[in-house]
């Protein structure tokens, strides 16, 4: 048995594959504890681990970031992923590499298992390996790994080869790095000097090429070719969607309709400002000859306002049982969100450009697995012809078909399960 200890920042969409995870290694009868935010100790201990707490330096509510980080307000563009790259992640570095040690302190760990955005590792993969357990960075948002082959991560720029791909990807690099985020970088390696250690002076957004493995939970297939990148990387794919419970809509027949069925969402956590993608995609299809069903992602459905005849709505919806019965998925990016319609085939328009959204949404561009709409306000003639161009064309269908075959002959989170045994196995002495 390991002792495996698992960190998150407190926000909905890193902290669920995590626990996902979390199911699979008590499963397997490792001992876990999961570091994050407080709103998340009943689900960390439903999953069978211990609930570590955050400090309260470093915890916030996800649901309510206006309120915990006032001076978001207002912001657009550049700024805004500036300012939130700043206080969101790496401000809350110290702290959180201060609760890793006090943990370690408390009771060793065999592994280490961090999402990319808990920037707190990076002061711990900055120490000598012999002074720490194996780091494992959890690849639950698009790999960001440093190459010569691809542009800096967050830009949503498409790979280019050849020389002057390669050209286009150091200038890119260098503006990314010492222009548009230079403060929060040097913010980051100030982190790091302070926790005691000297900083590897990775960029803060690469910092898992200094980890042990990266372990992507996607399948190759959605990632750009990385040969030069030395950090192993293991591909495992997405972890197994849970069972979907809860009653169903009194709507749900009217899915038993021959019109392609159109799903519209703007996730868990973006979704404050209906008005962003969900309205835009009923006002886009209120004339076409399909079904569309919004889910509202916990907001009251009556902020969607009187609904065309054609749609549908719920706050919450299984996906094991839509999407199946689902021919285009519309949405603002969220990985977890793609990989499910990707699972059962379904070609996906991604509106999303925040966060790491524009990141999946080159990725699903790429693989020819959908359209992306390159911003988070689309006009409703825009979706529109996304929608007709994935229903018209079955490329889509079947780009995206084959990637949800790889889907589904991957292991998911027991492939994790398999990469932690592997790396505890090779760190333990040999018996004489």
């Amino acid at each position: 048995m390991a002792s495996v200890l698992l960190c998150s920042t407190p926000v909905h969409a890193h902290v669920t594959p995590l626990l996902a995870v979390t199911r699979a290694l008590v499963a397997r009868g490792h001992d876990v504890r999961f570091l994050t935010g407080a709103r998340f100790a009943a689900a960390v201990q439903a999953a069978g681990a211990e609930h570590v707490p955050l400090p309260a330096e470093a915890d916030f509510d996800d649901l309510d970031l206006a309120g915990a980080f006032p001076d978001r307000a207002g912001r657009t563009g550049l700024d805004a992923i500036r300012h939130d790259m700043l206080e969101i992640f790496v401000r809350p570095g110290a702290a959180q590499h201060r609760a890793v040690l006090d943990a370690l302190a408390r009771r060793r760990a065999d592994a280490v298992l961090v999402e990319p955005l808990f920037l707190g590792a990076m002061a711990l993969v900055a120490t000598p390996a012999d002074r720490r357990p194996p780091v494992l960075t959890l690849g639950i948002v698009p790999l960001g790994l440093r190459s010569e082959r691809t542009a800096p991560f967050g830009l949503g720029v498409l790979p280019a080869r050849g020389r002057l791909g390669v050209l286009r990807n150091r200038a890119l690099y260098r503006f990314v790095e010492h222009v548009a985020f230079a403060e929060p970088q040097r913010a980051a390696q100030e982190m790091v000097r302070a926790a005691g250690v000297e900083p590897n002076g990775t960029f803060f957004l690469g910092w898992p090429a200094d980890a042990d493995a990266v372990v992507q939970l996607t399948v190759a297939e959605l990632e750009y070719p990385r040969p030069d990148v030395t950090t192993p990387v293991r591909f495992v794919g997405p972890p197994r969607p849970a069972p979907s419970g809860g009653a169903l809509p009194p709507w749900w027949g009217d899915l038993d309709t021959r019109r392609p069925v159109v799903h519209v969402t703007q996730g868990t956590v973006a979704n404050e400002d209906p008005t962003q993608l969900l309205v835009p995609t009923l006002r886009a299809l209120a004339d076409e000859d399909v079904l569309v069903v919004a889910a509202t992602g916990g907001r009251p459905v009556e902020a969607l306002g009187a609904l065309p005849a054609n749609a549908r709505a719920a706050e919450y919806l299984p996906y094991d049982a839509l999407l199946p019965r689902t021919s285009v998925l519309v949405t603002n990016g969220g990985y977890g969100g793609v990989h499910h319609a990707l699972r059962h085939g379904v070609p996906v328009v991604v509106a999303g450009k925040t966060e790491d959204k524009a990141e999946v949404a080159a990725r699903v561009a790429w693989t020819g697995a959908g359209v992306r709409l390159r911003t988070s306000t689309p006009r409703p003639a825009q979706v529109r012809r996304a929608v007709r161009r994935l229903l018209d064309d079955p490329a889509y269908a079947r780009a995206s078909a084959a990637l949800g075959e790889r889907i589904a002959a991957s292991p998911g989170e027991d492939g994790v399960v398999d990469v932690v045994e592997e790396v505890v196995a090779a760190r333990e002495p040999v018996a004489r």
